[in-house]
């Protein structure tokens, strides 16, 4: 009877998030896009949410809309917070190796956002 119980209040706790239908398309490139993927994920995460995001459907995803979309959480919450309650699924296997670099890069730079634009400045010669 327990487990039961848990089970359900577990299972309320997950949120389907579709990015097909935030962005209205297919195509998945302009940070805009992002920005509302972004935020239905944020309002989430605050909520303890479990979120599980469906890629079901997306043809093209850019780096600009996945650096929006994700990599931004990573500049509110902890990198195990994100692990525990981010779900991503219906994902090419060339997006997920797309989303990994993204998140790579986002953890980096949210370790030290000074340091890694001195860098970028530099690599730039500025």
């Amino acid at each position: 009877m327990i487990l039961t119980f848990f089970k359900v209040t577990h299972m309320l706790k997950e949120m389907k998030v579709s990015v097909f239908e935030i962005v209205g398309s297919t195509l998945c490139i302009a940070s805009n896009d992002g920005q509302k993927v972004f935020e239905r994920i944020q309002a989430a995460l605050k909520k303890d949410r479990i979120v599980i995001l469906s890629f079901l459907s997306i043809s093209t995803l850019t780096s600009a809309f996945l650096n929006t979309a994700i990599g931004q959480l990573y500049g509110s919450f902890s990198e195990d917070q994100i692990r525990k309650q981010l779900k991503v699924q219906d994902m090419h296997p060339e997006d997920k190796a797309l989303l990994k670099r993204v998140v790579d890069t986002a953890k980096q730079y949210f370790k030290d956002p000074n340091a890694f634009t001195e860098i970028i400045k530099e690599v730039q010669g500025e």
